[in-house]
């Protein structure tokens, strides 16, 4: 069975409108407080609960909040905090469960509800649904004598910013380093910082002065078109730039801009090095000069859906500690239960100053395939597995790409669309093998 809200990162939408609506984030509380209450024989239940910069977090809080304690569950207030510090304080407070008020790098217009476990990590797919079907018995306030408390935690960031810390090796500090940092005026302006500083770097903060509107406007990891420029002018080495809730990174240095699948690579190569490395998870949308490289030093890569809850899901699966996506979440299970922007930037900088080397440095040997993505609207009633000349075609061209790259054709969750991709280490025959296979979807 399909879920109604709750999509590949819990619920979002535009503030105002069904689903993100005081209304329905107060019935969404008290739903999933029941659904939380069932697995507890004994004792009290209890929520953390945490949100960017939008203006619209302090209306969403407070109907959490009342939905929460009319279910009889108590409710820890942790303020402005990223996702991941969430997903910590839930687990380090022995909480039930976690909330996250967050649209992660969407405008401030937007806005989402996501739960953590009480481990830490993203809820699965049924108990979403176990709340979605609660939620249809509609609101039932329990009585007086069994209302939930609410309190908020003093210094909740500074308890985040220590737990960062203690991710990055004992033995190496950052100073010498000057480091620009992009919070994306999101939930990390107050901390980010902060950890980088008091591991002895030098900081240019940038993107931390929230207004509540301001929000990945221009700035954070879905804008790094100008970020070499900034670190530059800003006179640093590196730059980290965050999205607004701060569990994706992007990093860069004067020049270049080095993405989720090229980070994810150095901290596999590191771990192999040191440790060992079993295999690595990406996406279905990694790039592929990864996925060979990776192969071509005897690491297993493994592709999930696009999500970072599916990369946990296969993680998890395979036993695996490290996976993530292009878009910059990774997921270090050794080091965190979820995507952290932070954290992950810390186990980059730790290879860096491990090796006394630069990112150009430590990257120099990938080369990213040139990915060409073409998104075809198709007309009503069309149903692209099922169109054989389309995929007899596919199959053609990815025997053609055999070694040098790959073919991925998969339909959109939202809109009437078939997306189309092709990778080539020959950048015009991935652009001409692209529009080919674009052209034979038919269009309204």
């Amino acid at each position: 069975m399909s879920r109604r809200y709750f999509g590949t990162d819990g619920v979002r939408g535009r503030v105002g409108n069904t689903p993100i609506t005081p209304e329905f984030a107060m019935l969404l509380a008290q739903a999933a407080g029941r659904v939380l209450k069932r697995g507890v024989i004994h004792g009290e239940v209890g929520v953390f609960i945490g949100k960017d910069t939008r203006v619209s977090g302090y209306m969403l809080e407070a109907a959490l909040q009342a939905g929460f304690l009319s279910a009889g569950v108590d409710v820890m207030l942790g303020g402005p905090l990223p996702t991941p510090a969430v997903a910590y304080l839930t687990r380090a407070q022995r909480l039930n469960a976690g909330v996250v008020i967050s649209a992660s790098h969407n405008p401030f217009y937007d806005n989402g509800i996501k739960f953590f476990s009480a481990a830490g990590q993203k809820l699965p797919d049924e108990i979403e649904r176990s709340i979605e079907t609660e939620m249809d018995r509609g609101f039932q306030c329990v009585d007086s004598a069994r209302l939930g408390r609410a309190k908020r935690l003093d210094d909740a960031a500074g308890r985040y910013i220590e737990f960062c810390k203690s991710t990055f090796p004992g033995n190496l500090d950052l100073k010498g380093l000057k480091i620009y940092v992009d919070s994306a005026n999101g939930a990390a302006y107050h901390i980010a910082p902060d950890v980088y500083h008091e591991l002895g770097a030098t900081v240019i903060a940038d993107g931390n002065h929230p207004d509540g509107f301001n929000i990945n406007e221009g700035v954070g990891a879905t804008h790094t078109e100008t970020l070499p420029e900034r670190v530059r002018k800003a006179g640093c080495e590196i730059g980290i730039a965050l999205d607004g809730d701060a569990d994706r990174l992007i990093m860069s240095d004067r020049d270049t801009v080095y993405n989720g699948d090229q980070l994810l690579y150095l901290i596999a190569k590191d771990q192999l090095r040191r440790h060992g490395l079993k295999g690595v998870v990406g996406t279905l949308m990694t790039n592929y000069a990864i996925e060979k490289k990776l192969r071509q030093l005897g690491v297993d890569f493994y592709r999930a859906k696009v999500g970072d809850r599916y990369v946990l899901e296969l993680m998890l699966k395979e036993g695996l500690n490290l996976g993530g996506e292009g878009s910059g979440h990774m997921i270090i299970l050794n080091k965190q239960t979820t995507g952290d922007g932070i954290v992950s930037s810390l186990q980059v900088l730790a290879v860096l100053m491990r090796n006394k080397d630069s990112l150009r440095g430590m990257l120099s040997e990938v080369t990213l395939t040139p990915q060409i993505l073409i998104n075809r609207r198709y007309q009503d009633g069309y149903d692209w597995t099922k169109d054989n000349k389309l995929k007899q075609r596919a199959e053609e061209v990815s025997e053609i790409l055999k070694g040098r790259g790959r073919v991925l054709i998969r339909a959109s969750g939202t809109e009437p669309l078939v997306r189309v991709m092709v990778e080539s280490e020959n950048e015009t025959e991935a652009k001409t093998l692209a529009n080919e296979l674009a052209a034979l979807i038919p269009q309204p």
